[in-house]
């Protein structure tokens, strides 16, 4: 029979352990800590990419020779010490959750030490003017620094591992896009399927407090600021649902790309990059490198100064620009350095809808911008709850939810038809690579070759070490 709580009773309870507490303590000290951690590398990224455009400017045609060294070196290095550093980050996470993938071997795709060298990494990334954005990195780096307060909880602690590494990486996205419900949203659709209710106040703890961390560094501001368009009406149905409907089509092209260079499909490019990784590295940094001269800059970094110019009404990506800036993203993602595309991909959806804005002649840029972007991100990651919240936050634009939900279930609605879903494909690659491998660090999104003398091969973890 059931019967009301007992309010006195449950505070004896909750008082009676203190070990309860000490863990609950730890877990909230590393929540912070994720938070610190993201924020220090989005503090670093932009420091080393406002360094880099210093540079681009004063020797523009250095790049030519800069980009591909580096890029060369950074792929280098990932392959040959950390190679679960390479990629976005978020397949990483989503292998470590895989229920097929044993407990003991999460430690492959989210670390500690993975944290730092993603870290280090992906702010180089950011000094070679690569197509990449930190928040997809985020969520690896948050993930890693949270799992690791497993060993030091109680043997019979509530608080499992998988829980951890959910709320770590909701934690990362919160913080790296200053946007709490994105993170919320983010762990139930990309992550656990699910939000179970043991979990569900470690995950809202972590995000609030990650949230906080990063708020306190940057302020309660939306990070493309606050868009103003005018009352929605009919006149805006026929451009918004072409704007919808081209950022669908080039996400879901955009995703099967990355499927079918990061799965190692058979061709001769990807023939050639499993054997010569470094080499391909360099020839497609110098690609980038061409790409970002011919644009003036516009495509170098995660592209988010040139939405914010377009929010304003300056025509920062051309339609050519913008196809360039598709390119210039998926040669990045399949160089296999440590970077996202969840920046660069807001920047492609944007100028999809500023050109379809000033081929209609629309007041509505902003708004159709902003759908745009939403469009894209859900083709792209398959997550359509996720991308229009994450824009509504950006943007401030709580007046535009409907728009954005219709254009982001409607241009997910049109990837599906085109690619499998992102990054659970890149996932299961993963799992069947770690497994396969016995765990000896096949976790990366850019897909370890087979030994080569250009890469040396990484030697195996003992088995049972955490790193």
């Amino acid at each position: 029979m059931n019967r009301e709580p007992d309010f006195f009773e449950h505070l004896r309870a909750e008082l009676s352990s203190g070990r309860v507490w000490l863990d609950r303590v730890i877990v909230l000290g590393y929540a912070i800590a994720a938070g610190l951690f993201v924020v220090g590398f989005t503090l670093a990224s932009d420091w080393v990419f406002g360094e880099f455009h210093r540079f681009y400017r004063a020797w523009p045609w250095a790049v030519l020779l800069t980009t591909p060294l580096l890029t060369a070196g950074i792929v280098w290095f990932t392959l040959r010490f950390f190679p679960g550093a390479g990629g976005s980050g978020i397949p990483q996470i989503k292998a470590a959750l895989h229920p097929a993938l044993p407990g003991e071997r999460r430690f492959v795709f989210a670390s500690l030490r993975l944290t730092v060298a993603k870290i280090g990494l992906g702010v180089a990334g950011f000094a070679a003017g690569l197509s990449i954005g930190r928040e997809g990195p985020s969520v690896q780096v948050a993930a890693g620094v949270m799992q690791h307060a497993r060993r030091w909880l109680s043997p019979n602690t509530a608080i499992d591992g998988r829980a951890l590494l959910v709320a770590g990486g909701a934690a990362g996205i919160a913080a790296a896009f200053n946007a709490p419900l994105a993170g919320v949203v983010f762990a139930i659709e990309e992550l656990s399927g699910r939000l179970e209710a043991r979990s569900s106040g470690l995950i809202i703890t972590a995000i609030v407090l990650a949230g906080l961390v990063a708020v306190s560094a940057f302020g309660n501001i939306s990070y493309f600021g606050v868009i103003r368009v005018p009352r929605l009406g009919w006149d805006v149905l026929a451009p918004g649902l072409l704007v919808t409907l081209l950022s669908g089509a080039a996400g879901g092209l955009f995703a099967r790309l990355l499927i079918a260079s990061l799965t190692g499909t058979a061709g001769r490019f990807n023939r050639w990059r499993a054997r010569f990784p470094v080499r391909f590295a360099a020839v497609g940094g110098l690609a980038v490198a061409v790409i970002g001269l011919v644009t003036g800059g516009v495509t170098f970094g995660a592209g988010s100064e040139a939405v914010k110019q377009m929010l304003q009404g300056h025509d920062e990506l051309t339609p050519l620009y913008t196809v360039l800036k598709f390119v210039a993203t998926w040669l990045t993602a399949w160089c296999g350095v440590p970077g996202g595309i969840f920046a660069p991909s807001l920047s492609i959806g944007a100028g999809i809808g500023d050109a379809v804005a000033r081929l209609a002649s629309s007041e509505q840029g902003p708004a159709l911008i902003a759908m745009g972007m939403a469009g894209f991100l859900a083709a792209v990651t398959q997550a359509p709850l996720t991308a229009f919240i994450i824009v509504m936050e950006m943007v401030d634009g709580h007046s535009m939810v409907l728009s954005l939900m219709a254009a982001a279930m409607l241009a997910s609605l049109v990837s599906r038809m085109i690619s499998r879903p992102l990054y659970d494909t890149l996932a299961e690659h993963m799992v069947g690579r770690a497994i396969s491998s016995g765990g000896s660090g096949g976790g990366t999104e850019a897909v370890q070759p087979p030994p080569s003398p250009e890469v040396p091969t990484p030697k195996p973890p003992e088995p049972g070490h955490s790193p």
